[in-house]
């Protein structure tokens, strides 16, 4: 949602309302754990009123356990927490719980699978970041197709197949296929696709889902 037309943000919801979109991505960062600043509670609270679409809330701010009850989540909701935002990540992950919504791990580009191995147990998804957070329109880190498959195998061999893999950043017309090719399954579609200028929401979604055949 940070790349919307905020002049217009109803009608681009509308849109992707019409698009039967899974989720509304909305990217909340505290100018700490990312140098930018993005989006915040009142606005989710705002679009919540004219959209039933879930809202997948992807948190980039410091010490998240302590600020989970600021957000008003409902239980088809899903909230990313970064591994590298606290030394308390199962504190946070335990707080989306007791919100009633859907918990994820996310990990920055460099930082190595193994870090998430211990808290595979009590997450739906897994977010993999393919550029580093803070602002869109960002080229994608090449590693990261890399480790979009090494997740993938590694969810699937320790009986984790049902855990979703999410990426995010630089999906693009050109990448999603590459991304989907090495076992992702769910995107962030952001400047480089669904809010492109050179196309519609309708039009670029039609676009995505051909892609996901």
């Amino acid at each position: 949602m940070m790349c919307a037309d905020f002049l217009h943000l109803e009608k681009d919801v509308a849109e992707l309302e019409k698009a039967d979109v899974e989720y509304l991505h909305f990217d909340i960062m505290d100018g700490v754990f990312v140098p930018n600043l993005m989006l915040c509670n009142e606005m989710m609270k705002g679009l919540r009123k004219g959209t039933t679409i879930p809202f997948d809330v992807h948190l980039m701010i410091v010490h998240p356990e302590q600020k989970i009850k600021w957000f008003d989540l409902k239980p088809n909701d899903l909230v990313s927490v970064h591994y590298e935002s606290t030394p308390h990540i199962h504190r946070a992950i335990q707080e989306i719980k007791n919100a009633g919504a859907k918990p994820a791990i996310a990990l920055n580009p460099a930082t190595p699978i193994c870090c998430i191995e211990h808290v595979l147990l009590d997450v739906d998804m897994v977010l993999l970041m393919t550029v580093n957070p803070g602002f869109a329109g960002q080229k994608l880190v090449e590693q990261t197709l890399i480790k979009i498959k090494a997740t993938r195998d590694f969810l699937d061999k320790n009986g984790y197949e049902n855990v979703m893999l999410q990426v995010d950043g630089n999906c693009s017309f050109a990448n999603i296929p590459r991304m989907r090719d090495q076992g992702a399954d769910c995107f962030v579609a952001g400047s480089s696709s669904v809010f492109a200028k050179e196309t519609t929401i309708a039009d670029a979604c039609k676009k995505l889902r051909k892609m996901m055949k």
